[in-house]
């Protein structure tokens, strides 16, 4: 075969199945990562990440429309798992400023390769598969965060599972930071009142009008407590064409999402971190981050009384827990008990309550 029928057979390959990797702008676009639960209930009411990583639930305007949140395993074909929203309290009486949205945040600096605010500015293609328990139309948004502009499309569900694709054009007007905060939302939007749709909405169009944001045809998700909707396999990719969706491994994943948020739980009853007493009643120690975070994290202990401390022969539940000297490599856990240690001791911070966890969130 000659060089050029090589590099022909190459380009036919590229172009169909076997395409390269480091396509997907998106995190977990499988659903497959839930560090912090694989069930949340009573979501509405503010912004929430509560199960499937790197996706949260906003909702906001004083709605009363409240939803149960799951890591599903129904899903379409190559998928092992989806998000299902379950409305349980729903809200048919909508005020002007509520919305409720299924969202990922994006910072800047993985953005640079759309050429936002420039001549070149590149088209950007957003897919996922959905499906309802009845048909339904919602938007989805892309949010420049940065110079608050936005670009929205309606999409259809139907009680089957579906692969959605929408392509937004470039946007030549305001470039994206290059750092790690917030520069792009994903917004699924389910629910808004007519702060945002009140406007004529135009399709695929870059624009800074807040009542255009959602379409004319926008299905209320709390418009019954029958209603549902599912969506895996999310993927934002520069470009006008909507490959198949990037499969990483489960590890890789669980990597990019440690990032944002990591959930240290002690394995094989292992300590979470071995130090020292400070004085009679605080013992500290450091735990390594891995990988390094996004920005410097805040701590969240499952419980006060969840852990002990660990010396010599004995162990004693704590009282409260905190941490200090944070930053985005690592953190000092600080244990309290009543009384009994000495100082400069060497001791092991454990659990003591089964499920005691410290939850290390750099979320955008």
């Amino acid at each position: 075969m000659t060089k050029a029928a090589e590099l022909a057979k190459m380009g036919e390959v590229l172009t169909n199945n076997q395409i390269g990797g480091r396509r997907n702008i998106i995190i977990n676009g499988a659903m497959q990562v839930a560090q912090r639960a694989t069930s949340a209930t009573d979501l509405g009411s503010g912004s929430d990440y509560a199960t499937v990583d790197r996706f949260a639930v906003l909702g906001f305007g004083s709605t009363a429309g409240r939803l149960t949140m799951t890591q599903s395993t129904d899903t379409p074909n190559g998928f092992p798992n989806s998000v299902k929203l379950d409305c349980t309290t729903a809200d048919t009486s909508i005020g002007s400023s509520e919305g409720l949205i299924f969202s990922q945040a994006i910072e800047g600096q993985n953005l640079q390769q759309l050429k936002k605010g420039t001549s070149d500015a590149e088209q950007l293609t957003v897919s996922f598969y959905v499906k309802g328990n009845a048909n339904a139309t919602y938007t989805a948004e892309l949010r420049d965060q940065d110079n608050t502009r936005f670009n929205s499309q309606e999409f259809s569900v139907t009680t089957s599972w579906n692969r959605i694709t929408l392509t937004y054009v470039g946007d030549t007007t305001g470039a994206l930071d290059n750092d790690n905060a917030l520069s792009l939302y994903l917004f699924i939007w389910l629910h808004a009142g007519s702060d945002f749709t009140g406007g004529t909405h135009t399709s695929n169009v870059w624009h800074t009008t807040g009542n255009q944001r959602v379409g004319d045809n926008q299905t209320s998700f709390f418009d019954s407590t029958d209603r549902e909707f599912f969506i895996t396999g999310v993927q934002m990719e520069v470009g006008s064409v909507a490959t198949p969706f990037e499969h990483r491994s489960f590890g890789e994943e669980l990597q990019l999402c440690k990032r944002y948020c990591n959930v240290i739980a002690p394995i094989n009853d292992e300590a979470f971190t071995f130090g020292h007493a400070r004085t009679t009643t605080i013992a500290v120690g450091t735990v390594r981050l891995h990988p390094v975070m996004r920005a410097n994290p805040t701590i969240t202990f499952s419980g006060a009384t969840d852990f002990q401390i660990q010396f010599g022969n004995g162990a004693t539940q704590t009282t409260a827990m905190g941490a200090n000297e944070l930053s985005t490599e690592g953190i000092t856990m600080q244990a309290t008990i009543g009384s009994g240690l000495t100082v400069g001791q060497g001791m092991e911070i454990r659990e003591h309550t089964s499920g005691a966890k410290i939850t290390v969130d750099a979320e955008l």
